[in-house]
């Protein structure tokens, strides 16, 4: 008798959804944006030059690769620096370091794209975010994402 596991096949949206729900304190925005997911996600994947256009408290970001790993030095808007980590691919896009974690993910549907965002600050040592304030600052990120996906069109 062969035994077979259940396979569960995620979207990039899904996994953000999935990876937010074991984080305690952690909210997930989610927007449509009526622009193809190539448009939406060149602006998402150039960390250097759009990150800090949709994500209200960056200003400046650096990306190097240190290896087989990608690594950011993020300044933000209050002159504060982090490095974080980053796994970025195709829709996916996961930044953590040490005090802060930026999660974006989209993928392309009828229309348009759906995007979705989650992050704020983590308690070091914990699978845990302080709730102050994430989802409106993530909901705020995705507007002005989707107000340049729209106006590049």
């Amino acid at each position: 008798m062969s035994r077979s596991w259940p396979v569960a096949d995620f979207d990039q949206v899904r996994r953000l959804r999935v990876l937010a729900a074991g984080i305690s304190g952690a909210r997930v925005a989610e927007r449509f944006v009526p622009a193809p997911f190539e448009q939406v996600w060149e602006i998402v994947a150039d960390l250097e030059h759009g990150l800090g256009t949709f994500e209200p408290d960056l200003r400046q970001v650096t990306v190097r690769r240190v290896g087989d790993r990608t690594e950011a030095r993020a300044r933000g808007s209050l002159g504060l620096r982090a490095r974080f980590d980053v796994d970025l691919e195709p829709g996916w896009c996961w930044m953590q370091s040490r005090f802060l974690m930026i999660g974006v993910a989209a993928v392309p549907v009828p229309g348009g794209t759906l995007v979705a965002a989650t992050g704020g600050i983590r308690i070091p040592g914990r699978a845990a975010l302080l709730p102050v304030a994430v989802l409106p600052a993530n909901r705020r990120a995705l507007r002005r994402l989707a107000a340049r996906a729209t106006a590049a069109r």
